[in-house]
This record gives C-alpha cells, sequence and structure tokens, in this order.
C-alpha cells in the first residue's frame, strides 16, 4: 500500500521541533496534555505539509475514498528503548522519558477531528498503548502475542469499540517482513447478497472476549448476542472466534459461512509498517490482521513495537459517550 503522503526529512526535522515543545507526560495528565497538543495546533509551528496531509485523510473518509492511510517519514523520539516483554509497559514508564510520538499521535487525531478512546480497566486507563509482543501471550490469538492475527475488529466482545485505530513504527526490523492487512467493509458487501446480509444485521452471534481481557476482569467470558453488520458497513467479527449464538437459525449459520467465504474473496490492503510510519484505519468500517510474511530471526521479529490509539470517528460520537467518563477524563470510558 503506497503511503498517503511522505514527509520530507525537513518536514519531519521541523515538526519534531513543534513537537518537542510539549512536555507534559501524557501517561501522567492526559487531559492537560491533550490541552497542550491543542494549544501547538492552533500555534504557527505545526508544517502546513502535516496539517494538509491530515486533512487529505479526513476528506477521504468522509466522502468514502479510502478506510486505511498512511504517513511515512514522521518524527519520532531520539530514543527508542528496547522494552523488556515480561512488562512491557512498566518498562516503558521507567525508559520512555520524552514523548514525541505521543504527541504526534494526538496531534493526529485532533487534526483529523477523532477524539482519542482509552478503557480504564487496561493500561492503568492510558490513551496511548503498545502493540508489542508480551511472554504470557505467547501463541495466543491477542496482538500482544509474537505471532499471527486473523481478521478481526479490536475489542469485538466489547460494548465500546473504537471506529479507528492509528498505529506509529517505533521499532520495525527491516530485515523481517511483517504486515498489517485491510478489508474495507464496502469490499465484504460486495460479496454478500441482499439475504446474507439482512442475516448478518441480526443478533444472531456471540463473540468470546479476548485473552488479554480476561485476565484483566475475570467475570468477562463471552459478550451479549449481536450483529455482525451494522450501519451502512460495519462489521463486528472475529474470525476463528465469532460463532452463531445457541438456538440461533440455520440462517446465522448460512450467513457466517457466507461471510468467510466473502473475506477470502475480497480485495485487501497490506501494508509493512516501517519506522517512522503512522498506519491509520477504520477498526468498525473494515477488518484488519497481521501476517508473517518472512521472518529471519524470530527473535528479532519480537522486538517489534507500535504505538497505538483507538479514537472515536468524529465529536459527536465522542459526545454520545460522555456521560460515562472515568473520574471526568474525556475519552476514558468504564469498558
Amino acid at each position: 500500500m503506497q503511503p498517503t503522503y511522505v514527509l520530507t526529512d525537513n518536514e519531519r526535522d521541523e515538526l519534531f521541533t513543534a513537537l518537542q515543545t510539549v512536555t507534559e507526560n501524557p501517561y501522567a495528565d492526559y487531559t492537560a496534555f491533550s490541552k497542550a497538543v491543542a494549544d501547538l495546533r492552533e500555534g504557527p509551528l505545526v508544517p502546513s505539509a502535516f496539517i494538509g496531509a491530515c486533512h487529505t485523510i479526513q476528506r477521504e473518509r468522509e466522502d468514502g475514498v479510502s478506510d486505511a492511510h498512511a504517513l511515512r517519514n514522521c518524527p519520532l523520539d531520539a530514543e527508542i528503548p528496547f522494552l523488556d516483554h515480561d512488562d512491557p509497559l512498566a518498562d516503558k514508564y521507567a525508559k520512555k522519558k520524552t514523548f514525541i510520538g505521543e504527541v504526534l499521535m494526538e496531534l493526529f487525531s485532533q487534526l483529523t477531528g477523532t477524539p482519542l478512546l482509552a478503557y480504564a480497566s487496561r493500561f492503568n486507563g492510558d490513551f496511548f498503548t503498545d502493540v508489542v509482543a508480551i511472554n504470557r501471550y505467547s501463541g495466543k490469538q491477542t496482538g500482544f502475542s509474537d505471532g499471527e492475527l486473523v481478521y478481526h475488529n479490536d475489542r469485538t466482545a466489547h460494548r465500546v469499540r473504537a471506529d479507528y485505530i492509528t498505529l506509529l513504527g517505533m521499532r520495525c526490523p527491516s530485515e523481517e517482513l511483517v504486515y498489517t492487512g485491510f478489508v474495507e467493509g464496502r469490499a465484504l458487501l460486495a460479496h454478500l447478497s441482499a439475504d446474507e446480509q439482512q442475516a448478518l444485521r441480526t443478533p444472531w452471534f456471540v463473540t468470546p472476549f479476548d485473552v488479554f481481557s480476561k485476565h484483566n476482569n475475570g467475570s468477562l467470558t463471552v459478550s451479549e448476542t449481536h450483529p455482525i453488520l451494522e450501519n451502512e458497513h460495519s462489521f463486528r467479527y472475529l474470525d476463528s472466534h465469532t460463532t452463531v449464538a445457541p438456538d440461533s437459525p440455520v440462517e446465522a449459520k448460512d450467513a457466517l459461512i457466507a461471510l468467510k467465504n466473502a473475506l477470502a474473496r475480497a480485495e485487501k490492503k497490506r501494508h509493512r509498517i516501517l519506522v517512522g510510519d503512522l498506519f491509520s484505519f477504520a477498526n468498525q468500517d473494515g477488518l484488519h490482521n497481521r501476517e508473517k510474511i518472512d521472518v529471519q530471526d524470530a527473535q528479532r521479529a519480537k522486538s517489534r513495537w507500535l504505538l497505538k490509539t483507538y479514537a472515536f470517528r468524529d465529536e459527536s460520537k465522542a459526545r454520545h459517550h460522555e456521560g460515562t467518563w472515568v473520574d471526568g477524563v474525556r475519552g476514558l470510558v468504564a469498558d
């Protein structure tokens, strides 16, 4: 997949200079951090090229041109630590003392009009989390494993689900070919009949909670019954895990098989996230995966680290949840 925009080295360096003027710690006080980034956004320091690229992405999303975009050669922190795979979060807190990547991602969310979302029960409520291998999840179907991931939405079983996911390449070993795949909901619809779509819009399906969520909340087992197809072309689906609910009619199983066939046939985009790549895509209006195409050194591939954010579609979608903010922190939900 071709990047939407590639920053020149001069644009990257100019943006780095702007980002480093924000000194608030996003892990200590997100509200103050977000306000500081808003002040930066309103000032004269952010390069017009970056602003223009973000507005292009926002416009293409709104016009239905594309639900996946990449910016290349973005600025990063001067030092990118290696994270311990037993407890990478604690290790990040201890080692990462600058927040260029976090400022970049917050600025991107503000310029694209997609407010950030965080979960109080995960990663201490952080708005910036890490896609990195954790030893206890090795071989399991979670973003914190060192393996591949089937096509899915993040947090499929949960009540509040992000509209957009953004990933920033912090450490991406150049020798290892690991790709993020994306299939748009529109592409899936093209391979589903009207009757199959109607069946998928009926709450005949369930999805087990992922292993990471279960470890954080032992009461989570399986979702409520839910439709797979929502809105115009939003899919709530975790391949090989989402299944028909007990007592659902045979039409539900037929529709699920039809979706699996559509997923095999639909046009897909694939992006290899490089260091400094910012890759943003729809979480619900599409499905994404992780493919390990060619890994030469498993231990080196395991060091791959992406900084990650969740976001609402727009301000109105965020306001829909504002009565449930945890501790009054905008965007923090108790899911």
